[in-house]
């Protein structure tokens, strides 16, 4: 067990560090609390607390049918490896590379749910957690641990569990907002410090043809941002691309599910400002980040940025009171008449439902808000079209053709909201690759009568 730093500890009134120090334990000792059969909820993305995992993994001939419930966890998760699945059963919200098998195999099983809703599944009963465990930072002078890095899906499941068992960890950055608890809520504590789980935003194996395609793309959806305007955005090369097209944007403002390091210099260069914002003006609100060191250091006490559940983040509503709201989202294809798969390819899942659908209704409910679909208009190799005549088999509609209004692709934007079937395939069409557009056409005429 890492010691973590007495000196900051002795910022907490006697009382408090009495209480601290009583729930100290090892990971072995913290483990022995949960039984077969139990549901666990463990906070996810960079802030896995692997620690108390690997723990718990370890006691696998001791269990029987535990249940890991919660979204993307960057790195390994020792508990879906082969073999493991009678001892612990991964039920997740959305996957990865390192559950996609896991789950396609039948091993592990995924929940389809908005991410809005994710939190009320256990906050409503209809999931009845156990235990948590969590990853927080030290106790501040008052005895409150921040949940750092990832707030949104954890801390209201947290608040309902039985036991609540929490790696503490000196790396973890301190992040305002709703993002606390008190040391008196917690069960057991783990002291570990480690670094904080990164996540990289750039392929270093990225071709220059694709990421030309991503630039072109970046740049036809910053066309359709306004000064003023406030922004969703996640991680990858699309929003990565847009950030470099807003140089010459004014009063932006950000309320995401996440973000990652690319905010940090347009904060830094005041283009972000949150100044013109009708909700929470001059705070950057998000429910997590996916990032690197800097960014984690980025946040760490920064009054300009507040974490809160994600069942308020991405509440449509919520989202809604952002004027010229902007929701920027991606898709796996879309089809002639506007259907949006993007958590599976036919009927192999691959990710998830997340918060697309938050956020593109709350954008189009916005007072000047555009919700926005963005892809390539081909795969990797340039073999397929990922504008289609239809999806296929089996692939999931994740955003409705009702709810989708822009969809861009590197060869320009196709406004769909209050066309005809045959408008949206006539607009779609214009923005596939040139190479596909026959096939496409005949489709439409054939199908639509175009």
């Amino acid at each position: 067990m890492n010691t973590i730093e007495e000196t900051k500890l002795k910022t907490l009134p006697p009382n408090l560090l009495h209480v601290y120090k009583s729930k100290l334990v090892t990971a072995e000792e913290a483990v022995s609390h949960i039984k077969s059969g139990d549901n666990i909820v463990v906070q996810p993305g960079c802030a896995a607390p692997m620690e108390i995992l690997k723990a718990m993994v370890n006691r696998k001939d001791e269990l029987e049918n535990v249940s890991l419930y919660h979204i993307l966890i960057i790195g390994d998760l020792p508990y879906v490896k082969p073999g493991l699945e009678k001892h612990f059963k991964h039920k997740g919200f959305f996957m990865g590379a390192n559950t996609r098998g896991a789950i396609n195999e039948g091993r592990a099983e995924f929940i389809p749910i908005f991410l809005s809703e994710v939190p009320l599944l256990f906050k409503n009963g209809h999931i009845e957690s156990d235990v948590a465990l969590i990853h927080l930072s030290q106790p501040d002078e008052h005895g409150f641990c921040s949940y750092g890095v990832d707030v949104g899906t954890i801390k209201t499941p947290t608040d309902t569990s039985k036991i609540i068992i929490a790696q503490v960890n000196s790396e973890m950055p301190r992040t305002l907002g709703d993002s606390f608890i008190h040391v008196n809520k917690i069960d057991y504590i783990v002291e570990h410090n480690e670094p904080i789980k990164e996540l990289h935003q750039i392929d270093p194996n990225a071709k220059k043809e694709l990421l030309d395609i991503y630039d072109k793309i970046g740049l036809n959806i910053a066309e359709l941002i306004e000064d003023g305007s406030t922004l969703q955005m996640g991680i990858g090369a699309i929003p990565d691309a847009v950030m470099k097209y807003l140089a010459n944007k004014r009063d932006l403002g950000i309320h995401t599910e996440m973000f990652s390091n690319g905010i940090i210099e347009l904060v830094q260069s005041g283009i972000v400002s949150g100044e013109k914002k009708t909700l929470h003006p001059g705070k950057i609100i998000a429910g997590f980040v996916l990032g690197t060191k800097r960014l984690y250091d980025f946040i760490d006490n920064n009054p300009i940025i507040e974490f809160h559940p994600q069942e308020y983040v991405n509440d449509p509503f919520i989202i809604a009171k952002n004027r010229k709201m902007i929701a920027i989202n991606s898709a796996i294809e879309v089809d002639l008449t506007g259907q949006v798969c993007a958590d599976s390819m036919g009927t192999r899942l691959y990710s998830g439902i997340g918060g697309q659908v938050d956020f593109i209704r709350g954008a189009v409910m916005s007072e000047g808000g555009k919700g926005i679909i963005a892809l390539p208009s081909v795969t990797k190799d340039g073999k397929i079209s990922r504008i289609v005549p239809k999806l296929r088999d089996g692939a999931g509609v994740v955003t409705s053709r009702g709810d989708v209004h822009y969809v861009v692709t590197e060869y320009g934007v196709a406004m769909l909201f209050g066309k005809s079937i045959q408008e949206r395939a006539k607009a779609l069409i214009d923005i596939a690759h040139p190479e596909f557009r026959d096939e496409l056409t005949h489709f439409a005429k054939e199908t639509y009568k175009i």
